[in-house]
């Protein structure tokens, strides 16, 4: 109870035997991380037991961009134990001003305020509140891919999970089968 914390995939990584390398999407400075994948990453986050209610909350996160599929199934818990997730290859459908590309292909989708770092991308300034900040051409073509996962700074109400006594089984890379 009351840890918080993020699970991401990498790809396209090279390490020699002393764990030095990098990856092409998720890296986070070394072969042991420490600190958070660098966007666009596909982030599964958690909140394990807090509050009053010692509830666990949980999603599939696309703010920080896309680079692989994960979902997460909670398992023998109580309340609201949804599946969240994102079964679709987003990076096959990518407008071309969010594509990471390496060796000619796709291998990653920045999210909107990665690649453009305006307020009303990042719901910053004049848009950082749930009120001013609204979803976006790009936050809504996510969405609408990954219908459980969040997908811009406000998306709470259709994004976030909540079980208590649960165990988590977070899958990378799934098919459209759960």
């Amino acid at each position: 109870p009351g840890w918080s914390g993020r699970f991401w995939g990498r790809t396209g990584c090279n390490f020699d035997g002393s764990g030095n390398g990098e990856c092409a999407t998720g890296d986070c400075g070394s072969l042991q991380c420490t600190n958070g994948g660098t966007p666009p990453v596909t982030l599964v986050e958690f909140t394990i037991g807090t509050g009053p209610t010692g509830k666990d909350f949980y999603d599939v996160s696309l703010v920080d961009g896309y680079n692989v599929g994960m979902g997460v199934k909670a398992t023998g818990g109580t309340g609201d134990c949804q599946y969240a997730g994102c079964v679709t290859d987003l990076n096959g459908n990518c407008p071309s001003e969010l594509q990471v590309t390496a060796s000619g292909s796709v291998v990653a989708c920045k999210s909107a305020c990665e690649a453009f770092n305006t307020a009303e991308f990042c719901c910053t300034g004049d848009h950082a509140t749930p009120q001013t900040c609204s979803p976006t051409q790009y936050s809504q073509m996510f969405k609408n891919a990954c219908p459980s996962a969040y997908s811009y700074a406000y998306d709470d109400a259709s994004s976030t999970c909540t079980c208590s006594g649960s165990d988590y089984l977070i899958t990378f890379c799934p098919t459209g089968s759960r």
